[in-house]
């Protein structure tokens, strides 16, 4: 099931897109509610029944009248919380190399994962920015999950069972700010804080069945043989598999909920997939060519995701018509 969270007239909705239409699920069934917050607050129970609905549609048992205009917007407009995680081993080992330092044993210890800021949380369509993030505008091709059950202390056997969801995520970073605050050795903050995207809708796990497949040795969790992409502008830029993924979600999950609650609406990244950046695709560049051209996004540039099963995600950069600058706050 691909549930959708929908604008019509200035009011969110919750729908599930069914063969290139959106129903309207509470129309269908009163007892789903009309948006994505409240549904993932009680999911346990109503997920099964838009299940159901998701499958009189297709089986054309029942026939809801589809939306006919509508904006598309983040399948979780408001998350209770935003985090990304760093699972990749490739992407690591080589953002690492390009800036001529060893791998860090520790990856291979724990994952980890950082907070970022929930409510710069968007969708498709096009994304506003600030003059000062376009200095090294970098897009991060990623999967995300949402939780759809609160839990504590959950172990990473159990932890899959905890996840409502899939979504594409676009993790846009700003690397100027970002390395400046690094420097200081906290963040990121202000490089990555004002602006995540995630959609085009949120896939449940039934749908993924058929692409499962094993985790890399000595992990627990499921993983999943997806096909992932990225092309700027129609040129491919990016590509992976989230089966490359070093880290399970259920073990990011295990470490995310340990001493803490984990709520429904939570929202975890997977972090950057092997070639998944501008930042590593130009350091791997000018490390193999003193020559080479580094690329980062610009006003104007159209920004496409696809991973197998999870849909295509597209975005469109903007500019900010301002000149207000915190890099010339400095002191």
């Amino acid at each position: 099931m691909k549930l959708v969270s929908y604008i019509t007239e200035d009011r969110e909705h919750l729908g599930v897109f069914v063969n290139g239409h959106i129903y309207n699920l509470h129309s269908c069934d009163k007892q789903i509610p009309n948006d994505m917050n409240a549904f993932l607050k009680d999911a346990e129970v109503l997920m099964e029944r838009a299940l159901a609905i998701d499958a009189k549609i297709k089986s054309a048992e029942i026939e809801p009248k589809e939306e006919a205009f509508y904006e598309v917007i983040a399948p979780v407009p408001h998350p209770a919380s935003c985090r990304d995680g760093y699972a990749f081993r490739q992407h690591v080992a080589a953002a690492r190399r390009n800036r001529k330092v060893d791998m860090i044993a520790e990856f291979d210890q724990y994952p980890i994962f950082y907070f970022t800021n929930h409510n710069a949380v968007s969708g498709p369509g096009e994304i506003e920015c600030m003059p000062d993030h376009f200095q090294k505008l970098d897009f991060e091709l990623e999967v995300a999950i949402v939780i759809g059950k609160k839990g504590r202390n959950i172990t990473a056997a159990e932890a899959d069972s905890y996840i409502a969801g899939y979504m594409i995520m676009n993790d846009m970073s700003a690397r100027t700010l970002q390395m400046e605050e690094m420097l200081l050795n906290l963040g990121p903050a202000k490089g990555k804080d004002f602006s995540t995207i995630i959609g085009p809708w949120l896939v449940t796990p039934d749908e993924l069945e058929e692409f499962r497949t094993d985790a890399k040795p000595g992990h627990t969790g499921n993983a999943y043989n997806l096909k992932m992409t990225c092309t700027v502008n129609g040129k491919q830029v990016s590509a992976g598999n989230m089966a490359d993924m070093d880290w399970t979600f259920a073990e990011i999950i295990e470490r995310c909920a340990y001493g803490v609650d984990i709520l429904p609406g939570d929202v975890i990244g997977s972090g950057t997939v092997g070639t998944g950046c501008f930042l590593e695709l130009n350091g791997t560049g000018l490390l193999n060519d003193p020559n080479y051209q580094p690329q980062w996004l610009q006003d104007g540039d159209v920004v496409e995701m696809e991973i197998t099963g999870l849909g295509r995600l597209s975005n469109t950069i903007r500019k900010a018509d301002t000149d207000f600058s915190i890099l010339a706050l400095k002191k």
